[in-house]
């Protein structure tokens, strides 16, 4: 069995705070409970908006994981750079990012490119860039199952976007892209029926395409939560992303998920302004800034109320001050990894309890060549 303390660094007196952990033995285990889940390598499409690292893209593609889900340019060609052979851009392209989408796809023949829309004009868009360079764009349908965040509603008009998109010579119809964050059941009976209800719709938006004697080739659906429903439908590719570092908010919220937190944020108290209080270089330079407090889970340090937060510094009362100095070392879970991590150039990997690696965040910034 794994310590209790499998989080703790004996080397911690050589690493900056706040910094950002990762434990790649636990990163291993989830990519395995992921490919359990999914049934194996060939149904996922893991998205890499939450690390946005070529190690971990490199510990999947050793699994046989090839095909992939991003949302940035930059994260994209990391993909490539890796030796990625299917990438899905899974946000729509306006202004520059058009061009850029296609330079991508100049400058990486060996990886297939595609990405999403919802509406006739950013098709045309992508579909004349297209003609100009005398080749075909990959496009999906983005649908809007509940979200309303992204996507065109599964009825009549996306069916007749679906058409245009199959009748366009400059486009290839890759299928439907399905993304419901907002299903967040913490039951997962309650979880498995609320997703179901809301895929019917797509479902039947097929049916209606499949009469019209058009074909779609694939579907992606599901974050995190989602993506255990529907890896038991066929001829579905599943996306989670969150599952490779996971984060206390997930962690909370899903109990059936069984993956571990292989992220943990390392930092020091820096004062102690008051009795009974403490501060931490923890601040919203270090952690992702967007939810109300708590921003992190402390592992060790269960009585901590989270007070107050401003650029560099977290204020956290305890009942238990005396107990610790200025220059101690904590560890913290975030409650969401995502944001966090964009917040590093680099993270630290731990193995055994010491320093491994430094690990690039190769596609925290919107541009790595293109």
């Amino acid at each position: 069995m794994e310590k209790a303390t499998w989080y703790h660094v004996t080397d911690s007196d050589t690493i900056v705070s706040p910094s950002l952990l990762v434990y790649p033995n636990r990163i291993e285990q989830n990519i395995m409970i992921m490919l359990e889940i999914a049934g194996g390598a060939a149904f996922l499409r893991p998205h890499i908006k939450t690390h946005k690292m070529a190690k971990i893209i490199t510990m999947q593609l050793k699994h046989g994981i090839d095909k992939f889900k991003c949302a940035t340019i930059a994260e994209a060609e990391l993909l490539a750079q890796s030796g990625a052979k299917d990438v899905l851009l899974a946000i729509q392209l306006t202004g520059p990012n058009q061009l850029r989408f296609f330079d991508l796809i100049a400058a990486y023949p060996q990886t297939h490119f595609s990405t999403i829309i919802d509406n006739s004009k950013i098709a045309n868009e992508m579909a004349s860039k297209a003609k100009k360079r005398k080749e075909s764009v990959y496009l999906w349908l983005d649908l809007n199952n509940g979200m309303h965040r992204t996507g065109i509603l599964p009825n009549s008009k996306a069916l007749e976007l679906y058409k245009e998109m199959a009748e366009n010579p400059y486009i290839e119809a890759e299928g439907l892209h399905v993304y419901d964050g907002h299903i967040r059941n913490s039951d997962i009976t309650t979880r498995i029926n609320v997703c179901n209800n809301a895929f019917e719709t797509v479902t039947n938006l097929k049916k209606q395409i499949e009469v019209a004697g058009l074909v779609v080739k694939n579907i992606v659906a599901g974050g995190t939560p989602s993506f255990p429903v529907h890896a038991k439908r066929d001829g579905i590719q599943v996306s989670p992303g969150t599952s490779l570092l996971w984060d206390f908010r997930y962690g909370s919220l899903f109990p059936d998920l069984k993956f571990l937190h292989a992220a943990v944020i390392m930092t020091r108290v820096i004062s102690k302004p008051k009795n009974g209080h403490l501060c931490l270089d923890l601040g919203h330079k270090s952690v992702a800034p967007e939810m109300p407090l708590p921003r992190v889970q402390f592992i060790e340090d269960t009585d901590f109320e989270q007070i107050g937060q401003s650029e560099e510094h977290l204020v956290v009362t305890t009942k238990h001050s005396d107990n610790y100095e200025v220059g101690d070392v904590l560890y913290a879970i975030p409650y969401h990894i995502c944001p966090t991590v964009a917040k590093y150039h680099e993270v630290t990997a731990i193995k055994g309890g010491e320093t491994s690696e430094v690990w690039q965040v190769e596609a925290r910034n919107n541009k790595i060549t293109i």
